[in-house]
């Protein structure tokens, strides 16, 4: 008898003649389940719960520390597989969905390896020139309509970054070179300088951060932002701010006298705060506590200052959502906005893989509580970006992320003062004619 791989060769039909390959299966008898005992399971089950949950109440009653959700110190596994990359989120580099050929390293032979992902990989930054500087944006989802993005990719790592499947609109993966292989736009001032002379132009707040974060690592040495900043500011031109680095401390020069004139807002956004997750899955943002403290310096410099929570990973760090708002609270945080995690294209199996590296034994569960928020899938913006949730745990989420702002007195993002459009003007430098005033 032929075989090749798994397929065995029969004789079949009587003919010695006539051949076919089947796949040979093994069939187990399936346990026969007690009717009785699964419901005594069931029974029990509740009782438990019930239990546990008049424990919290009498605890609470007690002690109102004691009432305060414990969060379990997050520790990667220790396990024998080695990031290619240290400091980076992903070790995923497949090539992107537009190429005509997907190609993927392995590490099942490290020496074969090429030494730069054997060794630290180091950032690259390409210099980009466009056309225009401010982004239009006609999208249901989000309520922005005008953006900025100084940097096109994001040094920051995050394992569960959206923005990730734009870096193959360039021939790079959404993986690994979506955090070393960086675009720049050195020129954005003057291009936003040129915008905002325009005869016709109209005044709509800018959004800034809302893609990749502006104020990332290698902001350092580019200041770019600091530059497009500047000019906001010149111009009297409103603008909100979206980052989860303590670097938008360097441009509170800029910032403060903006918050004084209502034209500026920033929001900070904290995942958790667990040190060792932070560092995990955000691998090169400012830590958590950093980012508490640059919301107080925000705060006390007198610019509306919020927290974006997200995003909630189910099972991983949605019980800390009640922690991170009243810290933010106490810190000077007036308003809020959430969101719940969504993998679409390249970003599903990236944060796959870090789930099985960092927490293999919660990955099964929290893929689940996702697959069931978006209708059975890996991402469903149907089901999982909507104003009312569908499913059980996006609404209690919900649920709980409303009762904590009521608790805390943190307004919702929608319900926040409008910053002001009328001290728009062109300053004398750019246009050339002196102040009347």
């Amino acid at each position: 008898m032929q075989k090749w791989d798994d397929d065995f060769v029969v004789r079949t039909g009587g003919h010695p003649i006539c051949w076919q390959s089947v796949q040979l299966k093994t069939t187990y008898p399936q346990p026969r389940r007690n009717p009785a005992l699964r419901t005594r399971n069931k029974i029990l089950y509740l009782s438990q719960l019930i239990l546990l949950g008049l424990c919290g109440s009498y605890l609470s009653f007690r002690s109102p520390a004691m009432a305060q959700p414990h969060i379990l110190s997050f520790k990667p596994q220790s396990r024998d597989i080695a990031l290619r990359e240290k400091g980076r989120g992903t070790r995923w580099n497949a090539s992107g969905r537009y190429e005509p050929e997907s190609r993927e390293q392995t590490d099942e032979d490290w020496d074969a390896l090429p030494e730069e992902d054997r060794t630290r990989r180091r950032t690259t930054v390409t210099p980009e020139f466009p056309k225009t500087i401010i982004n239009k944006i006609r999208s249901p989802y989000v309520a922005m309509t005008r953006s900025i993005n100084p940097y096109r990719g994001c040094e920051h790592g995050c394992s569960y970054c959206f923005a990730r499947p734009t870096h193959a609109y360039h021939g790079l993966s959404p993986g690994l070179d979506f955090e070393t292989n960086l675009f720049a736009k050195p020129g954005a001032a003057e291009l936003l300088t040129a915008e905002l002379s325009r005869p016709r132009y109209k005044v709509i707040p800018i959004q800034i951060g809302t893609n990749t974060d502006a104020y990332q690592p290698v902001e350092r040495e580019q200041r770019i932002m600091r530059g497009i900043v500047q000019v906001l500011h010149d111009f009297n031109h409103p603008v909100s701010i979206l980052t989860k680095n303590a670097l938008v401390l360097r441009d509170l020069d800029l910032l403060t006298p903006m918050g004084a004139k209502n034209i500026t807002r920033v929001m900070m956004s904290i995942t958790t705060q667990d040190r060792h997750l932070a560092r995990a899955m955000e691998p090169r943002t400012s830590t958590p506590d950093k980012r508490f403290d640059a919301i107080r310096q925000l705060s006390e410099a007198g610019i509306q200052t919020g927290i974006m929570l997200g995003p909630m990973i189910p099972g991983l760090n949605d019980s800390e959502l009640e922690g991170i708002m009243a810290r933010a609270a106490d810190n000077g945080a007036t308003f809020s906005a959430f969101t719940i995690l969504r993998l679409p294209q390249e970003v599903a199996p990236i944060f796959k893989e870090w789930l099985e590296t960092y927490a293999p034994n919660r990955a099964r569960r929290i893929l689940h509580h996702i697959h069931v928020m978006n209708n059975g899938r890996d991402y469903d913006p149907s089901w999982v970006r909507v104003a009312e949730p569908r499913t059980p745990f996006a609404q209690l989420i919900t649920q709980r992320y409303r009762m904590a702002q009521r608790k805390y007195d943190i307004i919702p993002r929608e319900d926040r003062q409008p910053l002001n459009r009328s001290l728009f003007r062109v300053p004398s430098h750019v246009s050339g004619q002196g102040e009347l005033f």
